[in-house]
């Protein structure tokens, strides 16, 4: 039995080509906006941020290191593996994560260490050496 294409598939496959299309429009033109943005400040380091660095380690571990070869301008793709590398290895040694009462605030421990010097009865002058 051969499948008969409906008004309604021909109209599906032709607005999914468009769209298709349309994005490949897009992303060719953000490539080489990319190049361009590369080019202007190719004399100068670019300084990204931790979070900037995470959101590209997160896209581009999604695109994959070939595709990165071919899209990567800022930064190597070496790097940006390297970045999401880092930030796995992040979310299992967070030290904000250790069991256990929190530790004492600096502030805290100061004055209780200043409090332990004052002898009892005395002013707060008069202190022990």
């Amino acid at each position: 039995m051969i499948p008969v294409l409906q008004p309604f598939h021909v109209l599906a496959v032709l607005l999914a080509g468009w769209s298709n299309r349309h994005q490949l429009r897009v992303i060719e033109y953000l490539l080489e906006e990319n190049r361009v943005f590369k080019e202007q400040v190719r004399k100068r380091r670019v300084r990204l941020t931790d979070a900037q660095r995470a959101r590209l380690a997160v896209k581009g571990k999604a695109l994959g290191r070939k595709v990165l070869n071919q899209v990567a301008n800022i930064v190597t793709p070496d790097t940006i593996m390297r970045w999401h590398r880092r930030l796995i290895a992040l979310t299992w040694t967070d030290e904000s994560r250790r069991p256990g009462r929190p530790g004492v605030m600096k502030a805290i421990e100061r004055l209780a260490i200043r409090m332990a010097r004052i002898r009892p009865g005395a002013t707060t002058r008069s202190r022990v050496a």
